[in-house]
């Protein structure tokens, strides 16, 4: 069987995301005061007792409310208990059980999967742990009274939830799967073009500019291959990052840049490049990652003859440093081109896991040397020894030569320039680092 999966529910605020934050050992979902901060579901790996699972943080269920987030918070939370093998149900041992407790009891009971009752905040065990007996008449068993803030009693949590997991498959490995972040402005249409390809309203989408705060992985197999789409919070500019809930998810995007495998920059066909994509982008390209730009909304953008190409040529003036990333015109609305994404996304990451024979880079150089002659300076000339390859994602070369100061920058870039031409490398960038060796060594 496959690994588990388990499902964490409950009305807000009653620390649910500080339970999976503990579990995961990262902050990947927001803690605040403020009921309904998590508001899609947000996926984290752990492991208890030799089994490996996933855990999914909620947005908390509210049966009275009728705006239009907190309807399609009910609708994640009920997404996530369909695909999870146990459920964990959270309550507040302070407020004692709430109409809202027993709505979401009884839809757990509809459910049929096997339930973990926790009562959070018991902080003070032997003052508040007999309130918990209360959360019997929830009908869902035993109550297991738990601190989150603490840290006390979530072992017994987890050998519930162990009970209930499938059993350990050693051929499941998430390293099959190629993680691809999208990262963009918020109200770009990231959301959107995750659902268009799951198919099903994955991510909460909505005319409201940074709807999406949570990073979200979504498992994705066709006949391309296997895939995690991780569905990032939009980065808005640091002027405007006020409250902690924006710090957060900008700090769960440059998370995300860095699980990640592929980045895929999504940009607005209307609004073209701005500053603040060259930010978001520039931190994929620090970091090494494969990238690919993706021109949304193209099918709202007016047309003429060389449109196209005269785009294309607009966005590399802007972001003259991603040169080696590949652009798609898409429209995550009606799937136009979304398609073709899949092959590039293989070709670029395997692009940036590439790795070159010795031999091979060495022939390269030598022939790239005899065409264009190292530099010299006051008479000394630049010899360029050897090159071998010393890392992946990126491809990251060691170049030796007699003196790092004569290896100017111009010739670095004349050295990339002919790995580009002889192995591909579309879609990632590439380092060098300059080793000094004496030529007798």
């Amino acid at each position: 069987m496959s690994k588990g999966t388990v499902a964490i529910i409950g009305k807000p605020n009653v620390g649910k995301s500080t339970f999976f934050n503990y579990l995961v050992g990262q902050r990947l979902s927001i803690v605040e005061d403020t009921p309904g901060v998590t508001r899609d579901r947000v996926y984290g790996e752990t492991n208890w007792r030799g089994k490996d699972f996933t855990i999914i943080d909620t947005g908390g269920i509210e049966e009275k409310a009728n705006d239009v987030i907190s309807i399609q918070m009910r609708l994640q939370a009920e997404l996530a208990i369909d695909v999870a093998d146990v459920i964990v149900f959270i309550t507040d041992v302070t407020t004692g059980i709430t109409p809202d407790d027993r709505d979401i009891a009884l839809m757990l009971k509809k459910s049929k999967k096997p339930i973990v009752l926790v009562c959070n905040k018991v902080d003070d065990f032997k003052k508040l742990e007999n309130d918990t007996y209360e959360f019997y008449n929830l009908g869902l068993g035993r109550p297991y009274p738990i601190s989150s803030a603490h840290a006390k009693g979530i072992g017994d949590v987890l050998d519930a939830i162990y009970e209930y997991l499938p059993e350990k498959d050693e051929n499941d490995e998430d390293k099959e799967y190629i993680k691809v972040a999208i990262i963009g402005k918020p109200n770009v249409g990231k959301s959107s073009l995750v659902n268009k390809i799951l198919g099903e309203n994955r991510s909460i989408v909505s005319n409201i500019a940074g709807t999406t705060r949570d990073a979200i992985d979504s498992k994705f197999e066709n006949e391309h291959g296997k895939y995690i789409f991780i569905d990032t919070a939009g980065l808005r500019r640091h002027s405007k990052v006020e409250e902690n809930i924006e710090k957060y998810s900008v700090l769960r995007t440059e998370l995300a840049i860095e699980r990640a495998d592929v980045c895929l920059l999504m940009i607005d066909a209307n609004e073209g490049v701005t500053e603040q994509d060259t930010k978001i982008v520039g931190k994929a390209h620090e970091a090494g990652k494969a990238v690919i730009i993706a021109i949304n909304k193209w099918d709202e953008y007016d047309k003429e003859n060389g449109t196209l190409e005269n785009y294309t040529k607009d966005v590399y003036n802007k972001l003259s440093y991603l040169a080696y990333a590949p652009i798609l015109f898409i429209s995550a609305k009606t799937g136009q081109r979304v398609e073709k994404l899949f092959e590039l996304i293989n070709e670029v990451s395997n692009n940036n896991a590439m790795r070159i024979a010795t031999s091979v880079l060495n022939e390269l150089l030598a022939e790239a040397v005899a065409i264009v002659q190292p530099p010299t300076d006051k008479g000394k000339r630049l010899k360029v020894l050897y090159m071998t390859q010393v890392g992946t994602k990126p491809p990251t070369f060691a170049i030796f030569v007699n003196d790092k100061k004569l290896f100017h920058f111009s010739y670095e870039r004349y050295i990339v320039n002919k790995l580009r031409q002889e192995f591909n490398f579309n879609g990632t960038p590439i380092r060098i680092l300059v080793r000094e060796r004496e030529n007798d060594s």
